[in-house]
């Protein structure tokens, strides 16, 4: 390089002199600055002078955070207004994982149902889902897992797409239009964790209005898979041939004939319960009289159904049930001859046999003595003893409906184009898991529940994994089952009761061996929605036993009156403190005035004391 580059020897002072020998002084320096800019920093810093001296150094500073202040709130506005010009789409769900305790459910320690959220990117089945806002754009309107088919589309007037079953609680929320106001209901964030809501808690759904809810009642049945004929086995004198071979009401099945009713064909014949009598109510082991089986042989549309063995729950009526379901959906309470006369003698039943919106249905001639096995006959087997009904809702009885039954159908069977609905457990998913938890709660003895575990473990039973998929749950919390009556549903809960009445009376252990036999065999499926969700139109109360037990709430708190600010007596008036003020600044001269108006004072009163 020559001495005529075009580097500048204010910065790069060293290359020139490396290739041109030693730099003049001027070059070392730079260039001299210019006095523009010299009268320029003078006169910015003797304005600076003037301000300081004009305002004071607090004032400089409160007026430098006033500017900070402005600006930040400007900003604030520009991004608070740059996010609100974004559309509103969905994103895909998130889970959440509930459980019972620390935090909430599904938030249940996120959220749960009672507890506090915890998101979890992996899908245990008794993870709940949550679907939030997000600033994603495409979104398909429907999710596909590969490797799972849909489930079967139903026979309806109104027939529309059916949603994948992992989208839940999307299963009901359509990402597509379906022309109804809860297609775009997304869930609000979980609340905050709380240490005086612990455990399962109720989560927001979104219900459509009665009427809509009745406009979308499918006019025809679902199309069951396969099965069209289902039967049911007749025997007045059933004999025992397996030591396991269930009860006299049940018809003892035997293990070839619970083999048989799994595979499944266009026309069956299976036990069903009932196997003795004319007729189910009428000498069959659960008898009802002939003013009771009258209404059950009725056509309803929809009837919701709940019972009472044992005296073992207090009746609860339902809350917001709207005219329209009063005037056409009729609620059938089951009791036994116990709990009738508990209730005569409390005058809670006459000789009307209602109770508030209650039907009282005595049974007769229970067909077991544990009072729980007794319940089962009713919630597993409303198709027997209503032959001509289309829908059905049942309840156990410690819990309480608070949503209308025609929005509780649309919202979990209409919706989805399902025929059957149970909740999922709230923290357990697996069956292994679930009978570990019976044994440690002493639900039932534990070798009956060993025996029955190790019989489904060599049928190939397996713990839950992923791979169970699109199946959310191995375990029901089977407190609510909403049901349309059609030979495959009506399968389904046969073969469930057969289990119960086989080995142990833990419905919840037997419910995933009967839906994944049936499953293999035909395209059908189960909507298992969340817990927290069921939790929303039902509130559940305690057994009677632990009601009795527990200690009567204490009474009100009585605080006494307030005392008078002032009151009087023979010898002086005496007035309640006042609060004591302190002046800003009190100079000395203050000080010594209020100091001879206190001793001046002090005398006064003095004086008036003494007599």
């Amino acid at each position: 390089m020559t001495g005529k580059s075009l580097l500048r020897s204010g910065s790069y002072p060293s290359l020139l002199q490396s290739q041109n020998g030693p730099l003049p002084a001027a070059y070392v320096l730079g260039r001299k600055p210019s006095k523009l800019s010299l009268s320029g920093s003078r006169e910015k810093e003797r304005a600076l002078q003037l301000i300081c001296r004009f305002l004071g150094r607090r004032r400089v500073a409160m007026l430098m955070l006033a500017f900070l202040a402005l600006f930040v709130f400007v900003f604030g506005s520009f991004t608070v207004n740059r996010e609100g010009s974004i559309p509103d789409n969905p994103e895909p769900i998130e889970s959440i994982k509930y459980l019972n305790g620390n935090s909430l459910d599904g938030a249940a320690s996120a959220r749960p149902h009672r507890g506090n959220y915890q998101r979890k990117d992996k899908f245990p089945s008794r993870h709940k889902t949550v679907a939030r806002r997000g600033q994603q754009k495409d979104v398909p309107k429907r999710v596909q897992r590969k490797g799972h088919p849909p489930p079967p589309r139903r026979a309806h007037d109104h027939a529309t797409a059916d949603p994948h079953p992992l989208l839940t609680p999307s299963v009901y929320i359509r990402n597509h239009s379906t022309g109804h106001s809860c297609e775009n209901f997304t869930f609000p964030p979980p609340p905050p964790a709380s240490r005086r809501l612990v455990g399962p808690r109720p989560c927001p759904v979104c219900y459509l209005p009665v009427e809509e809810a009745i406009m979308r009642m499918p006019r025809t049945p679902a199309t069951s898979p396969v099965l069209q004929n289902l039967t049911y086995i007749h025997d007045e004198s059933p004999v025992r041939v397996e030591d396991h071979g269930g009860s006299d009401f049940g018809g003892y099945p035997s293990l070839k004939e619970r083999t048989d009713s799994f595979n499944i064909t266009e026309s069956m014949r299976v036990h069903c319960g009932f196997v003795k009598g004319e007729k189910p109510g009428r000498q069959t082991g659960f008898d009802i009289d002939e003013a009771g089986l009258a209404d059950l042989e009725k056509y309803y549309d929809v009837i919701v159904a709940s019972a009472i063995f044992g005296n073992y729950d207090i009746i609860q009526q339902p809350r917001n049930i709207s005219d329209a379901a009063r005037r056409n959906i009729p609620f059938f309470m089951f009791i036994d001859e116990e709990t009738e006369v508990f209730m005569k003698n409390s005058s809670v039943l006459d000789e009307s046999r209602k109770v508030g919106l209650w039907k009282i249905v005595v049974v007769r001639n229970i067909p077991y003595t544990d009072a729980r096995r007794n319940g089962k006959v009713p919630k597993l087997l409303l198709h027997r003893i209503f032959p001509n009904v289309r829908y059905s809702i049942w309840i156990d009885g410690k819990l309480q409906l608070v949503v209308d039954p025609y929005q509780i159908l649309e919202r979990f069977l209409w919706r989805g184009n399902f025929s059957f609905a149970i909740s999922r457990h709230y923290r357990r998913f697996d069956v292994f898991e679930e009978a570990e938890a019976n044994k440690a709660a002493g639900k039932y003895e534990n070798s009956s529940i060993d025996f029955q575990i190790d019989f489904y473990r060599k049928e190939g039973l397996t713990p839950y994994t992923e791979a169970k998929l699109p199946i959310t749950s191995d375990v029901p919390e089977g407190c609510v089952i909403i049901k349309e009556h059609i030979p495959i549903t009506n399968l389904f809960t046969c073969m469930w009761f057969n289990e119960v009445d086989r080995f142990t009376s833990r419905d919840q252990l037997s419910f995933a061996m009967v839906r994944d036999k049936i499953m293999e065999k035909v395209d059908w499926n189960i909507n298992m929605f969340l817990d927290c969700e069921r939790r929303n139109f039902v509130i559940q109360a305690y057994h009677r036993d632990l009601l009795e037990l527990t200690p009567p709430p204490p009474p009100p708190r009585r605080f006494p009156p307030p005392t008078q600010p002032a009151f009087t007596t023979s010898k002086a008036i005496i007035r309640a403190p006042a609060k004591k003020t302190y002046p800003s600044k009190r100079t000395r001269s203050d000080r010594k005035a209020s100091s001879k108006r206190h001793r001046k004072a002090s005398a006064g009163i003095q004086d008036n004391v003494l007599p």
